[in-house]
C-alpha cells in the first residue's frame, strides 16, 4: 500500500517540474531574443550615423610610374569567388586577356542549307541528297564610320567568297558607299541569299536570264543615298560599277569591259500594318560574244506587305512579283526575252507558312523558247534557328518535257547572323 501512494505522489509532482523546467527555457529564449535585437537595433544607428556623415574629399591617384625599356606591367589580382571588394581591392579581371581579346573579333555564323530531290527533271536535275551549301558569315563594327562584312560558301564544289565588303555609311552628303565583291543590286531575288529566299530554288526568270543562284555578283563599287520627297514616302537610288564578270549573263575580255547597275527604290506605307514597295532596276555590260557585244537587262518589282503590328510573328501575308526584261546582242541578231513571276505567302500561325509561285520566261540565248511552271510550298519553323522546308514544282519546258518534282530542305544556324535588308 505504501508503494501505491509514492508512486500516486510521483504522478502528480513530475509534470509539474516538467512544466516549471519548460517555462524557465522559454523565459530564457526570449531573454536572448531581447539581447540580439537591441545589439540589431544599437548596429543600425551606427550605420545611419555613418552614413550621414559628410565623407571626405576623394585624393587624386598618384601618377603611375614610368616603366623601363621592355618590362611589362604586373598582371592585376584576381579575387577568389564570393571575396568582398574595399576600396583598396583592385577590380576583379574575368576571363584574363582573351576577354578583352574577344571584343576586337567579329561576329561569326553558319547557316547549313541541306537539299533533297524526289521526282523526275531531265533538263535541270538536281541531286537526291547534297549539302548544299554552308554559309559562314563575318560581321563586325570596323569604327564609328564603316562596317565589314564576309560570306564564305562552302559546297560539294569547294569554296566560294560570296560577298565580302566593307561599307561607308559616314560619307558626306548623307551618301553610303560599298566596296568589294557583293551581289548586285538588280531587282530582289538577284540581292538575296540561299538561306533567305522563300523557296528551295529560285525562279525560272532568273535561272533564265539573270544567272541563276550566283546572279550579278561580282567585284565593283556601290554608291547608294535616300533623296528627298514628300513625307511619308522613301525613295532611295543606287549606282554600281562592277569588273564585267558574272557568270553567263557579263562576261570581260578586256579591262574597260566594265558593267552597270543602277536602281530606284520607293517604299510607301499604305496603313498601319500594310506597304507597298516598289523597284525599277537597270543593268548593262559585255557579254561572252567579246567586246563588241553587249547584254542590257531591266527589271520591274513590287511587294505588298501586310503585318500586324502586335501579331506579325502569328500571321502576316506577302505578294511579290518580278517582270525582267533581256536585251543580248549576237553577230547575227539582238535576242529580246521577257519573263516574270509572281509568288505569295501567308503565315498560319506562328510555326507555319504556305505559299505559292507561278513562273514564265523566255531563255537569254533563244527568245523562241519558253518555260512555265508552278510551285507549292510548305514551310515549318521549329524555332528561330531552325527550318524545315517541302515544295512542290512542275515545270514545263520549252523542249516539250514536263518535270514534277518533290523538293525538301532543313536550314538551321549557328551563331550570331546579322540582319538583312528589309
Amino acid at each position: 500500500m505504501r508503494c501505491v501512494n509514492i508512486f500516486a505522489c510521483l504522478l502528480i509532482l513530475v509534470p509539474g517540474l516538467v512544466w516549471a523546467q519548460t517555462k524557465d527555457d522559454v523565459q530564457e529564449q526570449l531573454r536572448a531574443l531581447e539581447e540580439r535585437v537591441h545589439v540589431l537595433e544599437s548596429e543600425v544607428q551606427t550605420l545611419k550615423a555613418a552614413q550621414a556623415a559628410p565623407t571626405p574629399p576623394t585624393q587624386a591617384p598618384p601618377p603611375p610610374t614610368e616603366l623601363p625599356p621592355g618590362q611589362a606591367p604586373a598582371a592585376p589580382t584576381q579575387l577568389p569567388p564570393g571575396a568582398p571588394l574595399t576600396p583598396s581591392s583592385p577590380l576583379p579581371v574575368y576571363g584574363g586577356a582573351s576577354a578583352a581579346a574577344k571584343a576586337l573579333n567579329p561576329d561569326v555564323s553558319v547557316i547549313g542549307d541541306f537539299i533533297g530531290a524526289g521526282g523526275r527533271n531531265t533538263i535541270r536535275p538536281l541531286p537526291a541528297l547534297e549539302m548544299h551549301e554552308s554559309e559562314v558569315g563575318l560581321q563586325a563594327i570596323i569604327d564609328p564610320y564603316a562596317r565589314g562584312d564576309f560570306f564564305f560558301t562552302f559546297g560539294e564544289q569547294g569554296v566560294d567568297l560570296e560577298e565580302g565588303y566593307i561599307t561607308f555609311t559616314s560619307l558626306p552628303g548623307g551618301f553610303v558607299a560599298r566596296v568589294g565583291k557583293m551581289r548586285s543590286s538588280f531587282g530582289v531575288v538577284n540581292t538575296l541569299h540561299n538561306h533567305v529566299l522563300p523557296w528551295i530554288d529560285r525562279p525560272v526568270v532568273s535561272e533564265d536570264l539573270v544567272g541563276g543562284e550566283d546572279g550579278i555578283d561580282d567585284a565593283g563599287v556601290s554608291v547608294n543615298r535616300i533623296l528627298p520627297v514628300p513625307k511619308g514616302i522613301f525613295l532611295e537610288a543606287t549606282g554600281q560599277v562592277f569588273r564585267g564578270d558574272s557568270g553567263d549573263v557579263f562576261s570581260h575580255t578586256r579591262k574597260s569591259d566594265i558593267s552597270t547597275v543602277g536602281r530606284l527604290r520607293a517604299y510607301r506605307d499604305l496603313t498601319e500594318s500594310t506597304n507597298l514597295d516598289l523597284g525599277l532596276s537597270f543593268a548593262r555590260g559585255h557579254n561572252d560574244l567579246g567586246s563588241a557585244y553587249r547584254t542590257q537587262l531591266y527589271d520591274l518589282d513590287t511587294t505588298l506587305r501586310w503585318k500586324p503590328l502586335r501579331r506579325a510573328i502569328y500571321h502576316n501575308f506577302l505578294m511579290r512579283s518580278e517582270l525582267i526584261w533581256s536585251e543580248r546582242e549576237e553577230p547575227s541578231a539582238v535576242q529580246r526575252a521577257f519573263g516574270f513571276y509572281t509568288a505569295s505567302d501567308y503565315r498560319l500561325n506562328r510555326r507555319w507558312t504556305v505559299g505559292g509561285r507561278y513562273d514564265r520566261s523566255g531563255r537569254a540565248r533563244n527568245a523562241a523558247l519558253t518555260d512555265t511552271g508552278f510551285s507549292g510550298v510548305l514551310t515549318y519553323w521549329p524555332s528561330e534557328f531552325s527550318q524545315l522546308r517541302g515544295q512542290y514544282r512542275f515545270t514545263r519546258y520549252a523542249e516539250g518535257r514536263d518535270a514534277n518534282e518533290f523538293l525538301f530542305q532543313f536550314l538551321f544556324v549557328l551563331g550570331a547572323h546579322g540582319a538583312h535588308p528589309f
